[in-house]
């Protein structure tokens, strides 16, 4: 009796995992797909900020450059990343964008990416993810505030390189009141990345075309974005 009792609720148990796992399984695959575009949407909005649409005409998602390895710690990345290139409709290289990170933030390292057009002019600069003090070192987020735009089309030639530093150390970028550690992280790691182009100008501009052409449903962008420009 007692075997016959085990060997029920084993095999109850068993019935339960399996229909447990088949579950998991479905909804692992029917969530993938939506999981998986939503991810590509919000990457590509995050791109479309920096280089609008009438920019580009390809897919900045996949046509990529990989970074090489002994440049992952130059631009603070960890893991290495690619560098998105936008083209124009000629295959031409007019503007790329680089992930990259500030390691010094007030609170920790400050994610980016940064445009840069082919002339070696800032295209943009969006902060990623940061974990700077709401109210002060936040202002990096376009959202609330408008300092981040202040790159546009800054180059090392302007501001000259040795003024690529916030006021308060005799640069030309401003800082937050009561707040410097962030923006000096953020307008040194800015000049590193051009530092890291002007270096590289003619082998990340003449990158051959990465991945596959693909029809993509572009994510809704707004007027503001489409120029650039702050919500």
């Amino acid at each position: 009796m007692l075997k016959r009792s085990i060997g029920k609720n084993a095999a109850v148990l068993a019935l339960f995992a399996l229909v447990t796992a088949g579950t998991l399984a479905i909804t692992q695959i029917t969530t993938r797909e939506p999981i998986e575009r939503a991810i590509r949407e919000a990457s590509a909005r995050a791109l479309l900020e920096i280089i609008p649409l009438e920019r580009h005409s390809n897919d900045l998602l996949v046509d990529t450059y990989p970074i090489p390895k002994q440049y992952w710690a130059m631009l603070g990345l960890k893991q290495g990343g690619n560098i998105n290139l936008a083209r124009e409709s000629s295959g031409v290289i007019d503007a790329v964008i680089i992930p990259t990170v500030a390691p010094d933030g007030y609170s920790g390292p400050i994610q980016m990416l940064v445009g840069v057009n082919r002339d070696g002019s800032i295209a943009g600069v969006r902060v990623t993810n940061h974990a700077e003090t709401p109210g002060l070192g936040d202002k990096v987020e376009v959202k609330k505030s408008d300092w981040i735009l202040s790159f546009n089309g800054k180059s090392l030639a302007d501001p000259e390189r040795d003024q690529w530093k916030v006021q308060k150390d005799g640069g030309a970028f401003d800082q937050f009141t009561g707040a410097t550690i962030t923006p000096r992280a953020v307008v040194k790691q800015v000049r590193k990345v051009l530092d890291f182009v002007a270096e590289h100008q003619q082998e990340i501009f003449t990158a051959p075309v990465s991945g596959r052409a693909v029809e993509v449903e572009q994510p809704h962008v707004n007027e503001g974005q489409r120029n650039g420009e702050k919500n």
